[in-house]
């Protein structure tokens, strides 16, 4: 943070104080730096997890604040300014939360001068965010019965209400709370069953994971409908990520597959909202994306697992390849000690990378021409120069087996310089595959292959509500409950998340 001149100590050891203070700050900010930039690109064994890095930075953050807030108590015209800068950077606060006025008016309406009435000439108007702790409540249906004095066996009463559960006690917005928590705040079950129980609410594990396996059958067809919708795109992110689940016959885990399915044309302007589908299966075997993808004609944007090859074979499928994944390979080598190769091989990939910083959000045609005018030189030139280089290193050695695994996907890596639609990186992908990877964190496994079925159908809807700005439990609980109420399987494309703009997302129903 920036420190004017005028809010410097005079005193001489004071100054020295803060210079010192600020040097130790910055020498941790700087070593967060250094983890976060070894958790991108550096070997695996070495990589500390993400949420260890963002706590590091949150402590760091924390620790400005607290001497931050010391200053401001020793002196009233630094805190004006920071009050002042903090009402400045805010922002408003969401128009559809509810809003409980206070007014704050004073006790004597007369003029402290002269006595006279005074009269309002206007008001300041200020907002705080304030928070009621989440708290089960109980709804009541009364469904009166009415008879006939004349006709005794008549007895008439408004038919029941649907229930997603029946002869259960969650509403649908109950139930999709424990979606959200499980599948997107990577809540398990029996968390969330602690956490009801200090509010007296005693819900066994088996029982919330009986909501959630019902509400994923009904979800189901939601799941398969926007699996139909990315698949009829022309183009697509593909990754997988594992799946371990439980497998009682050995007495231990398996290792599944949740494949994810991406699409986000937002860098080049598309029209198409973004969304992506999970999908699991057993193994990582190349059948299961010729299978997931059948019908699928266009452009699939990969990393380098050979397995997406037999897509490409059916000619209805291009591949794209990733640059992160080469640029991965060359910077492990890099990193490792003095490796001019390597590092010049990164350089050049550099430049490719800065040429995409100052396109991205442009329209296809706009990126398509600059690339073919900055970028193809670099790739023009990069691939003689590594074919060069593999000739005079031992073929044995983690280098040459780099530039192999880069020319060897040439094709694919430089297919984005002739088509604006295609990213320089399957990053897009990766970033959708991250909240699986929280889970299973915090899950270790799914319990069985259908609950890894659940896993992906849920998962799907809810990080797709996300891509769209729609907020995930209002979603499903509005979904569920027009799906428990009979809603037309003939306009189940009113249920897919990005039907739910700002303006047509329904309040949890009271």
């Amino acid at each position: 943070m920036t420190i004017r001149a005028d809010e410097l100590p005079d005193d001489l050891n004071a100054l020295k104080a803060m210079v010192l203070s600020r040097e130790a700050e910055n020498a941790r900010l700087r070593q967060i730096i250094k983890e976060l930039q070894r958790h991108r690109f550096g070997r695996r064994a070495e990589t500390l997890p993400e949420d260890q890095l963002l706590l590091g930075l949150e402590e760091a953050e924390q620790v400005e604040a607290d001497g931050l807030e010391e200053k401001e108590q020793a002196s009233a015209d630094l805190r004006q300014t920071r009050v002042a800068k903090r009402r400045t950077n805010r922002g408003s606060l969401p128009a559809h939360l509810p809003r409980i006025e206070m007014v704050v008016d004073i006790d004597d309406r007369a003029c402290p001068g002269c006595r006279h009435d005074l009269h309002r000439i206007g008001e300041d108007i200020s907002e705080k965010l304030d928070i009621i702790p989440a708290q089960f409540r109980v709804l009541v249906v009364r469904r009166p019965k009415y008879g006939c004095r004349a006709c005794e066996d008549v007895v008439v009463q408004a038919p029941a209400p649907a229930r997603l559960i029946e002869g259960g006690i969650p509403t649908e917005a109950t139930v999709a709370h424990v979606l959200v928590s499980k599948y997107a705040d990577h809540l398990p079950l029996y968390r969330q069953a602690q956490i009801y129980k200090r509010q007296g609410i005693d819900l066994d594990r088996s029982t919330l994971a009986d909501w959630v396996g019902r509400a994923a059958w009904h979800l189901r067809p939601v799941h398969q409908r926007l699996l139909d919708v990315l698949k009829s795109s022309s183009k697509l992110f593909a990754d997988e990520t594992t799946a371990p689940v439980l497998d009682p016959g050995r007495g231990k885990t398996k290792t599944g597959q949740l494949w994810a399915y991406a699409r986000d044309d937002r860098p080049w302007q598309g029209n198409d909202p973004p969304g992506v589908v999970y999908v699991y299966a057993p193994d990582r075997k190349a059948e299961r994306p010729m299978t997931h993808l059948e019908g699928f004609v266009g452009i699939l944007q990969v990393d380098g697992y050979s397995g997406y090859r037999p897509l490409a074979a059916k000619n209805t499928v291009s591949l794209a390849f990733c640059w992160s994944h080469v640029r991965r390979r060359f910077y492990e080598l890099a990193a490792a000690g003095p490796a001019p190769i390597a590092t010049e091989a990164l350089r050049r990939i550099a430049e490719l990378y800065k040429n995409e910083d100052e396109i991205r959000g442009r329209t296809q045609d706009d990126r398509r021409v600059i690339r073919q005018e900055k970028s193809r030189p670099i790739t023009d030139s990069l691939a003689p120069w590594l074919t060069e280089q593999l000739g005079l290193i031992s073929q044995k050695t983690k280098l040459a087996e780099a530039i192999r695994y880069t020319l060897s996907r040439w094709d694919g890596l430089t297919r984005f310089i002739n088509d604006g639609r295609i990213e320089i990186d399957s990053n897009i992908v990766e970033r959708s595959i991250r909240p699986i990877a929280l889970n299973r964190k915090n899950a270790l496994f799914a319990g069985s292959d259908a609950g890894a079925e659940h896993w992906a159908t849920i998962a799907s809807l809810i990080e797709t509500a996300k891509l769209n700005d729609v907020e995930p439990l209002g979603y499903l609980a509005d979904v569920l409950t027009k799906i428990v109420n009979g809603h037309p399987n003939s306009q189940i494309d009113e249920l897919l998340p990005w039907s739910y703009g700002a303006d047509k997302m329904l309040p949890i129903k009271e």
